[in-house]
């Protein structure tokens, strides 16, 4: 083993339990989320004084304002907040959540690894679909949605990781994702790059995505498999393979497990439609934005 247990002064291991604690009950209870998130954002950034002043009406600067308002999620958009086919219900409860991850993030706090592990697990809680025991996400970690993404118990995401959830993100038990690497659920047409397709991407148990990979939408790693750094996988990795290049392709089997894989050659296999998702769009005229605005029709 290459890690050893490391724990916190008593005192401050007490205090950052507490606020863990607190945050965790509030999500919980009945008060307004993007009241608590507001809340929660004000004291993460040593900011109550300055903010408590403005809202009895003193005045400040436009910048300073623009800052205040910022920890209210009612006052800020994402970029998943543009995408039409979303369950507009569920975003509703999961942006402010989204909110306060990517907010902590900039905060000190952050860098505390013990302390931080813990806040992301009990907030990924509140925020993913399915969140299992012993998460450890590190810092960086961004989502489209959030409410899309099924996590196993022990699962590692580590540094600067982008799990894309505009379809649906599984992610088994004891899955570890490494720095840099991107788990994408969404697809866009070659022609047309406004129509999107969306699919389920699965991880099964065990798997290890290596370093700057990419899984395309709609792919499924199996059982055990390994995707090696910088490999972008464009098809299924059958279980217990190494996949390794652009476009990956199976190259060996785990040593030992042999006798159960399947061959190399049925590695790399197209089954993305098996996993697409269906969405109707609903949307009149004044709804409708296309950022390019251009002719997508090929002239034959």
């Amino acid at each position: 083993m290459t890690k050893k247990r490391v724990s916190l002064p008593d005192e401050a291991e007490t205090t950052l339990r507490a606020f863990v604690d607190e945050v965790d009950e509030r999500l919980s209870g009945d008060e307004d989320t993007y009241e608590v998130v507001e809340d929660v954002l004000v004291d993460l950034n040593g900011d109550r004084d300055a903010y408590e002043s403005w809202k009895n009406g003193a005045s400040v600067s436009a910048a300073e304002e623009a800052r205040l308002r910022n920890y209210d999620p009612h006052n800020v958009t994402l970029e998943s907040e543009y995408y039409a086919e979303k369950d507009e219900e569920a975003f509703e409860e999961s942006k402010p959540l989204q909110w306060l991850w990517r907010q902590f993030d900039n905060t000190p706090l952050a860098d505390n690894v013990e302390f931080a592990l813990r806040f992301r697990e009990m907030l990924a809680n509140h925020l993913f679909a399915e969140a299992g025991e012993g998460l450890r996400i590190f810092k960086g970690v961004s989502m489209t949605y959030g409410h899309n993404i099924e996590l196993g118990d022990n699962v590692v995401v580590h540094d600067d990781v982008h799990l894309d959830d505009r379809g649906k993100l599984e992610l088994g038990d004891r899955v570890s994702i490494a720095d840099n690497a991107h788990l994408y659920t969404h697809d866009h047409d070659v022609v047309d790059q406004t129509k999107v397709s969306n699919y389920r991407t699965v991880l099964e148990d065990d798997v290890r995505v290596g370093q700057d990979a990419m899984i395309r939408a709609g792919v499924r790693v199996g059982e055990n498999a390994f995707a090696g750094a910088k490999s972008i996988v464009q098809g299924d990795i059958p279980a217990h393979h190494v996949a390794v290049g652009t476009p990956a392709k199976s190259v060996r089997v785990k040593p030992g497990w042999e006798s159960v894989a399947e061959p190399l050659d049925q590695g790399g296999k197209d089954r993305r439609e098996q996993r697409r998702i269906e969405f109707d769009l609903d949307l009149d005229e004044s709804e409708e934005f296309d950022e390019f605005d251009r002719e997508r029709t090929p002239p034959n």
